[in-house]
Order: C-alpha cells, then sequence, then structure tokens
C-alpha cells in the first residue's frame, strides 16, 4: 500500500504537471537556468519561456532537435515558427546550386557539337568511309540512340529512391563507359574492312551510355525544385551553359582538328605553298586528342553535377501505382499539349539539325572557305551563346509562344543570305553571328516549354506518378529519330551528288544539293513547325494557373507528412 500511495502521488504530480498552463509552469522551469542567463536575458512572454525552457529540458536529456524545436517554438494557433521560410528554403535555389546543375548538361551538348557539326566530315574525309556507310552510321546511331531514350526512360522511371536519389545513379555510373566509348569512336580501325563496323557499334554503344545521362539529368529538372520560377531559372542557367558546351565543343574540336583535312593528289592545296603538307595521320590524330579533351570535360562536369545538387522527392501520392511502359505510353501520346509541342519543335529542331550536321561541308566546298570553317562555326555558337539571356528576358516580358515564333522567324532572312552570296567571307562571318540568335533560342526555348506541358499533365492526372522520365524520354526519342532520318538521307544526297572522298574540288551538282540541305529544307521544317506551335494551348494564364493548383497539392502532401510525423513521434 505505501509503494502503491507513493506511486499514485508519483502519477497525481504528473498529470498536474502535465495539465499545468504555460503561465503557471514557466517560472518554475526559469529555474533551470543559472542566475547570469536570467539576469542577461529578462523573461520573454510566458508562453514562449515556457517553450523555449521545454526546449532547454529536451537538450539536457538529449531528445532535442531542430525539428521539434521549430515546432516548438510556436503557439498552437500560429503554426511553427520559420514554417514559411523553411518552405521558401525547400522550395529555391541558390546561384550555387543552378550553376552546378547547369554544368551536368556540359557532357551532352560539348559532345553533341563534336559529333553534329563534326562527325560527317570525320566519317567521309578522316575514316574515308564511302558515303552510302557514312549515312547507314548516321541513320543508324541516331535511331538507335531515338530507341534507347523511352527505353531508358521507363526503366528510370521504375528506379528506386536510394541515398543519392533516383537520377543520380545513372549520371555517374554511365559517365565512365560514355567517355571509353566516346574516344574509341574517335580512333580509326587500322584494317580498311573493319571501319564501317567499328564506327556503328562504338557509335551507338556511346549514344546509349549518353542516353543513360541525358535521360535522368533531362528528368531531373523536376526533382531539384517544385517552385516553376526557381525551375525556370535553372532552365534558364542550364540553357546558357549549355550553349557554351556547344561553343566549347565547336572551339576545342574546331580548333584542333581545323583545317587538318588533307587534300588527295592533284586537288592537294599545300603542295604548291609554302604550308607544310597536313597528312592522313596527323589529322586522325588531331581527332584523337580532340576527344580526349571532351572527354576530361565530360568527367568533370558529372563530378560538378553530382556534388552541388541535391535531388529531392517529388509530389508521393499514396492511392497511385507505377505505371506500366503501355500505359505510360499511352497517356504521353494522349496528352494533347504534349504532342502538339514535340510535333512543332520536332519540325524547327529538324531545320537546324540539318543546317548543323551539313554546315561544315557546305562552308568548306561551296564557299571554299576551307581554313576557316572552324573560326565560322566558332561565331555561330558564340552569338547563340550571348543570345540565350536575351531570349530568356524576351519570355518573361512576352510569353514562351511568342519568343519561339520570333527567334524562328529571325533566323530565316540570314539561311537565304548565306547561300545567296558567294564565297565572300566577311559576309559569312556577319550572317553566321546573325543567324546565332536563332540557334540559341533553338537550344533553350523548347527545353523551357517542356516542363509546362508535364505540369499540365500533373495537374490533370493528380494520381499518376513516376511519369517525368518518360515525358523527357519519349520527347528526346521523337526528336532523335527524324533527325537521324534527316540526317541518313542528307549523307545519302551527297553520294548521288557524286561526293568524292578527300577530293578539295567536288562537281557543280554538289554545291546545289548542300544550298538545298542547309537552306530551302530547314526553311520548309521551320514554317510547318510554327504553324503546329500556333496550336499549342498552354499560354501564360493556363500556365500560372496550372503552378497554383500543384502548389497547393505540394503543401497538402506537406501538411501530410508533417501530421503524421507528429503522430509518429507522439507515439
Amino acid at each position: 500500500m505505501i509503494g502503491g500511495d507513493r506511486q499514485n502521488t508519483r502519477e497525481t504530480t504528473a498529470d498536474h504537471s502535465v495539465t499545468q498552463s504555460p503561465d503557471e509552469q514557466h517560472v518554475s522551469v526559469s529555474r533551470l537556468l543559472p542566475s547570469w542567463f536570467r539576469n542577461r536575458y529578462p523573461p520573454p512572454e510566458p508562453r514562449r519561456q515556457f517553450y523555449f525552457c521545454l526546449i532547454l529540458e529536451r537538450m539536457a536529456r538529449g531528445e532535442g532537435s531542430e525539428a521539434s524545436a521549430a515546432g516548438l517554438l510556436s503557439s498552437p494557433d500560429e503554426g511553427p515558427i520559420g514554417d514559411v521560410k523553411q518552405k521558401n528554403q525547400r522550395t529555391s535555389l541558390t546561384v550555387c546550386n543552378k550553376i552546378c546543375y547547369a554544368i551536368g548538361g556540359t557532357p551532352y551538348q560539348i559532345t553533341g557539337s563534336a559529333l553534329g557539326f563534326f562527325l560527317q566530315l570525320y566519317l567521309l574525309d578522316v575514316a574515308q568511309l564511302d558515303p552510302f556507310y557514312a549515312s547507314i552510321i548516321l541513320f543508324v546511331g541516331r535511331a538507335w540512340d531515338a530507341v534507347t531514350d523511352p527505353t531508358v526512360g521507363f526503366m528510370v522511371s521504375r528506379s528506386k529512391w536510394t541515398s543519392i536519389g533516383r537520377m543520380m545513379p545513372w549520371i555517374l555510373f554511365s559517365t565512365p563507359f560514355a567517355v571509353i566509348t566516346y574516344i574509341l569512336l574517335w580512333f580509326v580501325f587500322p584494317f580498311e574492312n573493319g571501319k564501317f563496323i567499328w564506327c556503328l557499334i562504338f557509335y551507338c554503344l556511346f549514344q546509349t551510355m549518353q542516353t543513360c545521362f541525358h535521360v535522368p539529368y533531362s528528368a531531373l529538372t523536376m526533382f531539384i525544385t517544385s517552385d516553376q520560377k526557381e525551375r525556370d531559372s535553372a532552365t534558364a542557367y542550364r540553357m546558357m551553359v549549355e550553349v557554351l558546351g556547344s561553343l566549347l565543343g565547336t572551339a576545342v574540336q574546331g580548333q584542333i582538328v581545323g583545317g587538318s583535312t588533307p587534300c588527295n593528289g592533284e586537288d592537294n592545296v599545300t603542295a604548291s605553298s609554302n604550308v607544310s603538307v597536313v597528312t592522313l595521320e596527323d589529322t586522325r590524330q588531331a581527332y584523337l586528342i580532340a576527344s580526349g579533351v571532351i572527354s576530361i570535360i565530360y568527367v568533370l562536369s558529372a563530378a560538378v553535377l553530382f556534388l552541388g545538387v541535391k535531388e529531392k522527392k517529388g509530389i508521393r501520392h499514396k492511392t497511385s501505382k507505377p505505371l506500366t511502359l503501355r500505359q505510360g505510353l499511352w497517356l504521353v501520346l494522349s496528352h494533347g499539349p504534349y504532342i502538339r509541342l514535340v510535333i512543332g519543335v520536332l519540325f524547327t529542331s529538324l531545320a537546324f539539325m540539318l543546317l548543323e550536321g551539313n554546315f561544315a561541308i557546305f562552308i568548306t566546298y561551296t564557299l571554299k572557305h576551307r581554313n576557316d570553317y572552324q573560326n565560322l562555326l566558332l561565331v555561330v555558337m558564340l552569338s547563340a551563346t550571348i543570345s540565350v539571356p536575351w531570349w530568356q528576358w524576351f519570355l518573361t516580358r512576352f510569353g514562351k509562344k511568342t519568343a519561339i515564333n520570333c527567334s524562328m522567324i529571325w533566323g530565316i532572312p540570314f539561311m537565304i543570305i548565306i547561300v545567296s552570296v558567294k564565297s565572300n567571307l566577311i559576309v559569312s562571318y556577319l550572317v553566321s553571328a546573325a543567324a546565332g540568335a536563332s540557334v540559341g533560342a533553338a537550344f533553350f526555348l523548347p527545353w523551357s516549354m517542356l516542363p509546362d506541358a508535364v505540369d499540365d499533365f500533373k495537374v490533370r492526372n493528380p494520381d499518376i506518378r513516376g511519369h517525368e522520365a518518360l515525358f523527357y524520354s519519349f520527347y528526346v526519342f521523337f526528336i532523335k529519330f527524324a533527325s537521324g532520318i534527316s540526317l541518313g538521307i542528307s549523307t545519302l544526297s551527297l553520294k548521288f551528288a557524286g561526293y568524292v572522298t578527300g577530293k578539295c574540288n567536288q562537281p557543280e551538282v554538289l554545291n546545289t544539293t548542300l544550298r538545298v540541305l542547309v537552306c530551302l529544307v530547314p526553311l520548309c521544317f521551320i514554317i510547318i513547325g510554327l504553324l503546329i506551335l500556333r496550336t499549342y494551348p498552354i499560354d501564360e494564364k493556363r500556365r500560372e494557373s496550372n503552378q497554383k493548383q500543384l502548389q497547393k497539392c505540394l503543401e497538402s502532401e506537406e501538411n501530410s507528412e508533417s501530421e503524421t510525423t507528429a503522430l509518429g513521434n507522439t507515439a
């Protein structure tokens, strides 16, 4: 009985202590503080001091934490102090985060610009493959790359969350294999009969590894923050750096290998001059050195991305189920705004891809600027880089649809001028600089519009998760597959036009063919793309409405998680 009385006494005391109000407890709790502390810091209002001292007690017992402190420092009717600040911190990105995220896009662009501008020239004049085989390599490589995009996107969407995220493991583990296959692609197989198979295999392998890097990186946009303005800002940083990456790839590849393509037999332009003759072996060595430099940049960029960006979980819905590949394909292809955006951008992108793929040969053989083609390419990419901030301001002021329409129309007159002038180097430089602004917009604007289409899908399908990588992968799939067909056909047309590998003087019909490939066909594609983009339904008003609805969903999810955590701590 005595023990029971003592136990009842302790329970009564505990119950009394729990039921005491903060005003009653703050005096007794404040006695836990040293006298010098009480004299230096006068007591706050009772309720605040109660929670503050209770924190001290918990910390003294080793039970306190930053999360519980934030909750205790507010009254029940006020909500946690700093809750808004914490939400802003969770959704906002620092400049350092944005720069590190943007640098992660460098590998794709630096290798893409090197392949886009120089691979066709390399296959024809350095590896000295027949145009027919070169066209097969370009088509099969791009088509294979296109097929791997939705496959990898589906695998990424089914990946489990790890300690470093869901996208980051793909980025990290694909990097070393991508670098190895990229270097071997630019290594000319020593046996004549094996050159075609060698180039085809390593081109396809590199595209596969590059896809394992780029698809997760593209989808990472949706996982670095939930704030649409922060995403647009990060996308602007990314596009700026990616255009710089393209500029860097053009500069590295062009300045190392520029002017090193030898001419054969009686057409050797260096034979009657004081300039030392460039051998085929020297040219091949230059291409290999350039691939090594680009590979180093590739690895460094991937390291910066991993160290400077933290992947965050998106909105999770308890009632949602993972999508199968067929379901994901159906949902993606049945979303009208996404399809209209993809088809419109498909045609505009094809225009610039045709121009990119044939521009080096056009400058070399049609404009006769053999020793300046790498510098003209550099001017185009430098102008594109400078124009990105301008287009970022333009789209925030006038909207994304207006920006993409104006940027495409801007480049049309200069495409016409470049094929109309006859070997005027100064005019070629001026036109290249002016046309570069459209190239910059072609890099930036589609990737800025794609997250809007994804958000629109999320608003209309709130119970479906894990689909972001599918949207990005199918987008890249359509672009790459179509570009593979166009580049394959354009390279094959060089064979029909009478292109002779390694010759400095080509038949006149080749010049006409190149003019069609860099002007007439791209103009038709741009016009078709702009007509389709006019039907794209997501304007600024709809985009802002979608963002507000997604923000409400995110806040509801966070509140639900907070309540679940609080109940768990109480239990």
